[in-house]
């Protein structure tokens, strides 16, 4: 049954990861109910957020070498700085600050209150509404050539709000770029890269920790077997579901996932007031 659990927790992951509506949510919900009193936990969500990750990277890997060639280049003075992609590489190393500092500070928290179905409720249907404003009232016309440095790190901050389950990292950095003025395609787009350094650092550490627990007795929820299976799923899911989703917001508004998120919200109160899901 772990096996089986696994799958279908990876198929979650990959559906939901790059959408705007929260991997992690998704994965607790499911969780929770496939494995009733249990959390599958934070560092099994970090561990499995490496498979969709790596669909990312293989998807937009040109995106990412010219980035990363640029930047190295622009540092030995053989790549003028003004260059787009030079300060792209930045603007991510910026945006990335945000979340890795909040996400060490608070870990604890994270990992236990931050974690109530009733947060994650309130989360995605308070956050649904906001995104919906966004998508409305954002003018649709800037690109990331454009983005400055304030812009960039008012994305790090949106970005670092996913640490709560229910925000989801991608709603949050969309909502932002929405807010500021860019088109759908280039904040989805820009969603994507700045997650890469996030969701690769935490995975490592989700790892590491994990090692740390069993080398100290502790069982995991899922063995590494059933989670490995998971990540490979998450992968080759999630690679389709980027390909789909950036065809999606070329023509189409993110109403769609507004109103879900509203929906499952409301859901979610409703099963954790009739007992058949555990807030905790």
């Amino acid at each position: 049954m772990d096996w089986l659990i696994a799958a279908v927790l990876g198929i979650v992951q990959a559906l939901t990861e790059f959408l705007p509506i929260s991997s992690s949510a998704h994965v607790r919900i499911a969780g929770e109910l496939m494995l009733p009193g249990q959390d599958p936990g934070a560092f099994f969500t970090a561990i499995i957020q490496i498979g969709t990750e790596a669909a990312v990277l293989v998807y937009f890997w040109r995106d990412i070498i010219t980035v990363i060639g640029a930047w190295c280049r622009s540092l030995v003075g053989r790549e003028d700085r003004s260059n787009p992609h030079v300060r792209l590489g930045w603007l991510i190393i910026l945006g990335s600050i945000p979340i890795g500092v909040l996400g060490l500070l608070f870990e604890s928290q994270i990992d236990s209150v931050l974690r109530s179905l009733w947060i994650t409720a309130t989360m995605l249907i308070v956050f649904g509404l906001v995104i919906g404003v966004a998508d409305r009232v954002g003018r649709r016309e800037l690109t990331l050539e454009s983005m400055n440095w304030k812009q960039g790190l008012a994305f790090g901050c949106a970005q670092a709000l996913a640490l709560i389950p229910g925000v989801s990292r991608s709603g949050g950095t969309i909502m932002a770029g929405r807010f500021m003025g860019f088109t759908r395609p280039e904040a989805a787009r820009y969603s994507f890269l700045l997650a890469i350094p996030a969701v690769m650092a935490s995975g490592a550490y989700g790892v590491y920790k994990s090692l740390t627990e069993v080398a100290a007795g502790e069982e995991m929820v899922l063995g590494w077997g059933p989670t490995l299976l998971a990540t490979a799923v998450s992968f080759v899911l999630g690679y389709v579901v980027i390909v789909g989703f950036l065809k999606y917001v070329q023509t189409r508004s993110f109403a769609i996932f507004v109103w879900y998120r509203v929906v499952l919200g409301l859901v979610i109160y409703a099963l954790l007031l009739t007992g058949v899901l555990s807030a905790s």
